[in-house]
């Protein structure tokens, strides 16, 4: 089940408990409270399962069509399960609702780390198609590669 989280305490709750189980994805600690601390100013998404939150997904915007997906994080034990699938749904309903013509989302991109070409490979099935790698907009062992999609 996902929902739309408004309080921003629950917001910073959730996000933290996600992310600090996550350290292999997110191990800088400056860019993982920095995630945890924008969480609690965006459209914020939690999945539950069991009564318990298992993972979130935020949205900011970028452009006045665009929206981005900042964050995602499900608990390891919560993975492929279907609860990323689940909070991409109704992130992609919520930003076209908000009046969103574009989506994009940032990671490393695919061939560099095998646990982020996973994560590459859920964008694409999530139907994202490839923008553009910027190599050194994070630094040269982490090129970016952005995805995008058409909302409407």
């Amino acid at each position: 089940m996902t929902e739309r989280i408004k309080d921003t305490n629950e917001k910073r709750r959730i996000a933290r408990e996600v992310l600090e189980s996550l350290k292999e994805w997110f191990e800088v600690d400056e860019s993982r409270e920095k995630f945890i601390r924008e969480s609690a100013d965006q459209i914020f998404i939690a999945a539950k399962d069991n009564g318990e939150y298992v993972g979130f997904l935020c949205l900011k915007e970028t452009g006045s069509d665009t929206i981005e997906i900042a964050v995602m994080g499900v608990l390891k034990d919560s993975q492929r399960k279907g609860i990323g699938s689940g909070l991409f749904e109704k992130a992609k309903e919520t930003a076209a609702k908000e009046g969103y013509s574009f989506m994009q989302v940032k990671t490393v991109q695919m061939g560099k780390y095998p646990d982020y070409d996973k994560t590459n490979m859920f964008y694409l099935s999530c139907g994202f198609k490839e923008f553009e790698v910027f190599p050194l907009l994070w630094d040269e062992d982490n090129p970016c590669q952005i995805y995008v999609m058409y909302l409407k």
